[in-house]
């Protein structure tokens, strides 16, 4: 066997790289949109191949996100349940207001038919694998509550789904057809496994992931409050100010940059959304909790690589995205 699909940007002049990539993520992924943080210089690689009903790709890009909107998850074809597996770099998956934070030797999973965003804040060098929902649904396994969460990989079961996952890839090549698809059939009962015993791990880790998920549905529902802080947040929460910190350590990241980010995400959806195409910048930069333009304008920049008018202005001279939705 080979691999069933290889691209490569190093055969495509720079300049048009950028618009190349996001065509190729739209196709093979089936209706994903991506931004490169606003860069100018960029490179990728995927090569794709398929254990059975498993779909295995590894990516290698620059720095780079990944969307897929609440209409394009409506819109797809097929089911699948996504895994991020980093070699190099890291990724944030963020769905259904959760959020995972995974790097090499680790994995996380999440739903295509939901939406949902992928940040990969440096260069990345990825596993991405695909399976059919439908073989996991039927298993009888409530698979909701586990996504958008950092599974494991570091021992037990789910170190050995990701090393079967690694190797399953590796070894394609040399395989047949028959035992490239049985390493596909291995790879779903391993995730399942380890989706398994992470439903029923009672742990001091998953008891904070669980915390943690309380933050995050209080900010969803206060996103747009300016009046938003960390004082009233642990006043709500009946916790300390440290105790929000300590939910946020394992991801390197802060409650408060964690707010920063998502109000930056919802302005950026609406300022792409050509519905919104009559408000201005500042009307929608303060209706997502902003209260000083100068600092959005600052901020925005430096998440995006661009001002708010030139990322608005970018995005209205995209093509239109394809109706027509293939798969995952």
């Amino acid at each position: 066997m080979t691999p069933s699909s290889v691209m490569s940007t190093d055969t495509v002049a720079p300049r048009d790289r950028a618009a190349i990539w996001r065509d190729w993520v739209w196709t093979h992924f089936g209706g994903l949109e991506s931004d490169l943080y606003g860069d100018t210089v960029f490179d990728g690689h995927m090569a794709a191949t398929q254990a059975g009903s498993v779909v295995l790709t590894k990516l290698e890009a620059n720095r780079h996100r990944v969307l897929r909107s609440p209409r394009l998850a409506r819109a797809s074809e097929r089911s699948y349940l996504k895994i991020v597996a980093p070699w190099r770099g890291s990724a944030t998956v963020e769905q259904q207001g959760r959020q995972a934070w995974v790097r090499p030797g680790g994995w996380a999973i999440y739903d295509t038919t939901g939406s949902y965003e992928i940040d990969n804040p440096e260069r990345v060098e990825h596993l991405i694998v695909m399976l059919p929902k439908e073989q996991l649904v039927e298993r009888g396994l409530k698979l909701e509550p586990l996504m958008a969460r950092h599974v494991g990989g570091v021992s037990g079961i789910a170190r050995v789904a990701l090393e079967t996952m690694r190797s399953t890839y590796q070894e394609l090549p040399s395989m047949s057809e028959t035992a490239a698809r049985g390493a596909g059939e291995l790879i779903v009962e391993l995730v399942r496994l380890s989706l398994q015993e992470l439903a029923g791990r009672e742990s001091a880790a998953t008891q904070l992931e669980a915390f943690r998920d309380r933050i995050r549905e209080h900010i969803a529902r206060h996103l747009r409050d300016p009046s938003l802080t960390l004082d009233h947040i642990a006043q709500a929460l009946n916790c300390s100010k440290r105790h929000l910190h300590n939910a946020f350590s394992a991801e390197d990241d802060t409650p408060a940059h964690y707010i920063l980010r998502r109000r930056l995400q919802a302005c950026m959806h609406d300022l792409q959304n050509p519905t919104h195409a009559q408000r201005t910048i500042t009307d929608i930069a303060f209706a997502w909790g902003f209260n000083n333009g100068a600092h959005f304008s600052r901020v925005f920049r430096e998440h995006t690589g661009q001002t708010p008018s030139d990322f608005r202005e970018a995005m209205r001279r995209r093509p239109l995205a394809r109706e027509t939705v293939r798969s995952a």
